[in-house]
């Protein structure tokens, strides 16, 4: 294991042991790219607040977890996601995810290959994108390029065998590079994992996650 999973490994086994600035980097590494999964699930409207439960869960229930930072990032997704879930019967509504993709043909190209679609996920409008797609299609490609998940934990995390995840994900990678007029047989892969933009607005700070970390701690 080497570089920055290593540091998050190292992270968050510290952070179990109470290191609250531990925790800070644990939520600075994983925060951006649990609100992208979060955001093609509940929407703009609504990411912010279920990410922040998501992570109070998280910092509630981090001493029972066990692995590694592919393993951590896992474990926060199905955190994440059954929040999301939560959140959407709550409401009464549908995820965002599956919609219509009329609005997306006819998009200006921006992208010349596949892998230049995939770093285009970074942005706003990206996501937007990946929301269109259908259920299995949008979750595989931000589970598996934006979340970074091997095959084995995006399954664990969405109930699937690995090799539907890993179909899934080709196929709404190919349906981006298609909308972004780029070639779908070119270049890129899962493995190029886009930069991720720190989160803006009214997110959960790390600050007030470690202070309530603390308080429950208390409680146990």
């Amino acid at each position: 294991m080497l570089g920055d999973d290593a540091e998050l490994t190292a992270a968050v086994r510290a952070a179990q042991d109470g290191d609250e600035s531990a925790f800070r980097t644990v939520y600075r590494a994983v925060q951006p790219r649990l609100l992208g999964y979060v955001r093609t699930l509940v929407g703009d409207h609504d990411a912010e607040d279920v990410a922040s439960e998501a992570w109070l869960q998280i910092a509630r229930d981090l001493e029972r977890f066990d692995g590694d930072a592919d393993r951590f990032r896992g474990w926060a997704a199905r955190i994440a996601r059954n929040r999301a879930l939560d959140h959407i019967r709550m409401r009464g509504r549908r995820p965002v995810i599956g919609g219509d993709e009329t609005e997306l043909t006819g998009k200006p190209a921006e992208s010349d290959t596949a892998g230049e679609a995939m770093e285009a996920l970074a942005t706003g409008s990206a996501l937007s994108l990946i929301a269109r797609l259908p259920q299995d299609q949008a979750e595989a490609v931000v589970l598996r390029v934006v979340m970074g998940l091997d095959a084995k934990s995006a399954a664990e995390t969405l109930g699937k065998r690995p090799g539907a995840v890993r179909t899934a994900a080709h196929r709404g990678l190919k349906r981006l590079a298609e909308l972004l007029g780029g070639d779908p047989e070119s270049g890129g892969g899962l493995d190029a994992l886009p930069p991720q933009r720190e989160p803006h607005g009214r997110a959960v700070t790390s600050a007030s996650v470690t202070h309530t970390r603390a308080r429950t701690q208390k409680d146990m």
